[in-house]
């Protein structure tokens, strides 16, 4: 990246925990679909399962969210909190839901879920590594046990127990997640952290020319990369989400035209792929990556 690119970056991850996270909560247990129908049968631990957009302004994410991926939306309404589940196609990818804290200083943001066996023992773990339990272990009818920790740094990422099984491992589709990538302080700090909690194997990035690149990985697939976190006083950790799209400068043009902001413009990246990160227009961070001859990291570490 550029140093403008590194700055603006910092700059999208600077405003710190400030959400005030918890699962969706009513008077009565919300009841929300299985994360698969028919469920699949399979489990893989440390495979990224779910994304919850959590935002003041669900009306405007929406609009952001619909217009850029093509994502349609089911909106559960639970004693007046309304859930939106977005979906690509007749696959359900994300939800929204909304928060109050209207002076936030960061109105949105993604917190994205790792597939785990047993959500208790894990949460134990996180605990014991220096983690801080944020929403407690929590179970929906037919979705499953969810939970939202902080690791050690701070970066807020959520466990998912799924009552339906986890999603097969294939090529991810346009318009789903793709990646996931862990800017950390102290990165091969953090790579320990996840490897003690979810039982990440944690290999060296060799697709980088910097030493403290890392890969997690399950089920010899690599999961998530860990990278540092640009050098400024007021960065903070985080993990980014990145979505599959078939013309980045496409995608690129409709977020702009939607009120995103385009924080690290396209640039070119392994397997003659392009990546960009991008803030929507309540402020979500997430990353864009156009891939060529099906240049997934997770099948090619």
């Amino acid at each position: 990246m550029i140093a403008s690119s590194i700055q603006r970056l910092a700059g999208a991850l600077a405003a710190g925990f400030s959400l005030a996270l918890a699962l969706p909560a009513s008077a009565a247990t919300p009841i929300f679909q299985p994360l698969h129908q028919p469920a699949t049968g399979q489990q893989h631990p440390g495979k990224f399962v779910w994304a919850d957009l959590f935002t003041t302004d669900p009306v405007a994410a929406t609009k952001f969210y619909t217009g850029l991926f093509g994502w349609t939306t089911n909106v559960i309404d639970q004693n007046g909190k309304a859930y939106t589940v977005f979906s690509n196609g007749s696959v359900p990818v994300a939800g929204l839901a909304p928060r109050n804290t209207a002076n936030a200083k960061r109105p949105s943001r993604w917190i994205h879920y790792i597939a785990v066996k047993d959500i208790n023992a894990t949460l134990a773990l996180a605990t014991q590594a220096g983690g801080t339990v944020r929403a407690p272990a929590r179970e929906f009818p037919a979705r499953g046990f969810q939970a939202i920790i902080t690791d050690h740094e701070g970066s807020p990422i959520g466990l998912m127990q799924s009552g339906s099984g986890d999603s097969i491992d294939d090529e991810p589709k346009l318009g789903e997640w793709n990646w996931f990538e862990l800017y950390g302080k102290e990165p091969q700090s953090a790579a320990a952290f996840y490897a003690t909690v979810f039982h990440y194997e944690v290999a060296a990035d060799t697709r980088t020319v910097r030493k403290n690149d890392f890969l997690l990985n399950t089920d010899d697939r690599s999961r998530a990369g860990v990278a540092p976190l640009p050098n400024r006083e007021d960065a903070v950790p985080g993990w980014i989400g990145v979505v599959r799209v078939a013309d980045m400068d496409a995608a690129l043009k409709r977020v702009t035209t939607l009120g995103g902001e385009v924080l690290v413009p396209a640039r070119a990246t392994a397997y003659g792929s392009r990546f960009a990160i991008i803030a929507d227009s309540t402020g979500g961070t997430l990353g864009l990556v156009e891939y060529q001859d099906n240049a997934n990291p997770a099948t090619n570490p």
